[in-house]
C-alpha cells in the first residue's frame, strides 16, 4: 500500500530580535578628548562667525541711510518668511497660500538661513509634539542656552530624536526642490543679494555686505532662536501651565508676533499667535491682510468657545491656589456634632460686632440662622467668611432654614 504524503511541516520561526540602536557621538559623554566630536561645525561657524563679522564691519564701515533702510526691509521680508512660511504655513498648516505667494515664502525664508523647509519643519513638528521631554529637539528643561542656541551646535542622535510626520512636505515638489538646492538659496539670498543691492543700488558694497547681509542675518536668527528659549522663560501661562511655553509682548516684538507662545502650544493650528488686536503679531496681519487679495486661504482658528474655557480654567486654578493661603475656618465634614447649647465662639467678636454687643449676648444660646441669613438682615459675604472662620461645630438635628430654601 503506499504510503500517504507526510503533511507538510511549518517553517521554524526563529523570535525577531529587537535591533540595538546604532551608535551616535551623543551616545557617549562630552570629554576634553572627544568634544570636538560633538559640534556640529557647520552650524558652528555660521551661527559663531556671523556675530563677529557684523561687530567687525560695524567698527570699520560707516552705515549708509540707504542700506540701514534696506537693511531693516530685507530683516522683516526674510523674518516674515520663516515666521509665515516655515512656521505657520508649512510647520503647522494653518492656512493655505497661493503657489506665487509660496514660491515669495520659499525665497524669502531661504534668505534667513535656517535650513531647509523640511529640516526645519520636523525639529518644529517634533518640538510640539514632544513637548519639554529628552525627545523635543529644543527642550528647555535643558537650559536657556541650549535650546536657545546649544541644540544647533551639538550635533543631534537620529536614532534618540523624537519622531515628527512629514510626509506632505515630501510630497510637495517645491519644497523637494528648495530642499535639493538649498546651498544655492542660502548663498544667493542670504548674503549675495542684500549686498549687491546696496552695492548696485547706491554703491555701497561694504555696507551692503556687513550691514543688510551679516548683521541682519544675526538679528533674523536671534529673533527665531528667542522663541525656543525667551518665549519658554518669560511671561505668563494664561490657557495651560503644564509645560514651559508662555505669553510675553517683549518675546513678541523681538520675534515679529511669535511671543504669545502659550497660546501657539495650546492651539498651534489657529493662524493666530496673538488674539487680542491690540497684541503684536505683524505675521497675523500679513496673513489676514493678503486673504482680501486671494494670496492665502482657509484661515484656520480655534473656537472662541474653547479658547475662553481655557483661559477660565486657568483664572479657576490660579483662584484656588489663592484660597489655600486663607483660612476658610474648620472645613463641617471635620467639625465635632453640637447641640444647640454651643454652635460659634463668638466671644472675642462680640464687642466688634457692627451692630452692638447686645445683639450677639441676646443670641447666646439661640438658633440665629433665619435671622442671620435674611429674617432679620442678610448679611454680607464678609460677615459670612468671618462665620466660617468661627464655627466650631455642626448641630445635631439642626433642620433646612426656610429663608435659604426661599432663595434656591
Amino acid at each position: 500500500m503506499a504510503k500517504l504524503p507526510l503533511p507538510p511541516q511549518p517553517a521554524k520561526v526563529e523570535p525577531v530580535k529587537n535591533k540595538p540602536k546604532k551608535w551616535h557621538i551623543r551616545d557617549d559623554p562630552i570629554t576634553w578628548q572627544n568634544w570636538y566630536k560633538h559640534i556640529n561645525w557647520l552650524h558652528a561657524f555660521v551661527l559663531l562667525s556671523t556675530p563677529f563679522i557684523a561687530l567687525y564691519g560695524f567698527f570699520t564701515t560707516e552705515i549708509q541711510l540707504k542700506t540701514l533702510i534696506w537693511a531693516i526691509i530685507y530683516y522683516f521680508i526674510t523674518g516674515l518668511g520663516i515666521t509665515a512660511g516655515y512656521h505657520r504655513l508649512w510647520a503647522h498648516r494653518s492656512y493655505k497660500a497661493s503657489r506665487p505667494f509660496e514660491i515669495f515664502l520659499i525665497f524669502a525664508a531661504s534668505g534667513a538661513v535656517e535650513g531647509s523647509i523640511r529640516w526645519w519643519c520636523r525639529d518644529h513638528r517634533a518640538h510640539h509634539r514632544w513637548t519639554d521631554t529628552e525627545l523635543d529637539p529644543y527642550n528647555a528643561h535643558k537650559g536657556f542656552f541650549y535650546s536657545h542656541l546649544g541644540w544647533m551646535l551639538l550635533k543631534q542622535n537620529p536614532y534618540r530624536m523624537g519622531r515628527a510626520d512629514i510626509s506632505d512636505l515630501s510630497a510637495d515638489p517645491l519644497i523637494m526642490f528648495q530642499g535639493k538646492y538649498y546651498g544655492v538659496f542660502a548663498g544667493v539670498l542670504g548674503f549675495i543679494l542684500p549686498t549687491i543691492v546696496a552695492g548696485y543700488g547706491w554703491g555701497d558694497w561694504r555696507g551692503g555686505f556687513y550691514y543688510a547681509a551679516i548683521a541682519r542675518l544675526v538679528f533674523v536668527h536671534h529673533a527665531t532662536f528667542c522663541v525656543n528659549s525667551l518665549a519658554h522663560y518669560l511671561g505668563d501661562t494664561p490657557f495651560d501651565d503644564r509645560h514651559t511655553p508662555r505669553d510675553h509682548f517683549i518675546t513678541a516684538i523681538l520675534s515679529l508676533g511669535e511671543g504669545y507662545h502659550n497660546f501657539h502650544h495650546e492651539f498651534p493650528m489657529d493662524y493666530r499667535n496673538a488674539i487680542k488686536f491690540y497684541q503684536y503679531d505683524p505675521t497675523k496681519w500679513l496673513i489676514k491682510f493678503l486673504s482680501y487679495l486671494g494670496f492665502t486661504r482657509h484661515l484656520k482658528t480655534f473656537p472662541d468657545n474653547e479658547i475662553k474655557k481655557g483661559q477660565l480654567m486657568m483664572k479657576q486654578k490660579k483662584l484656588d491656589e489663592e484660597k489655600t493661603k486663607l483660612n476658610w475656618g474648620v472645613p463641617l465634614d471635620q467639625l465635632p456634632i453640637y447641640t444647640f447649647d454651643e454652635f460659634h465662639d463668638v466671644s472675642n467678636f462680640m464687642n466688634e460686632h457692627p451692630g452692638g454687643r447686645t445683639i450677639i449676648a441676646t443670641s447666646l444660646g439661640k438658633d440665629v440662622t433665619t435671622a442671620f441669613n435674611g429674617g432679620v438682615y442678610s448679611h454680607s459675604n464678609a460677615a459670612r467668611n468671618l462665620m466660617s472662620s468661627l464655627r466650631v461645630g455642626v448641630i445635631s438635628g439642626g433642620g433646612e432654614v426656610e429663608s435659604r430654601k426661599k432663595k434656591q
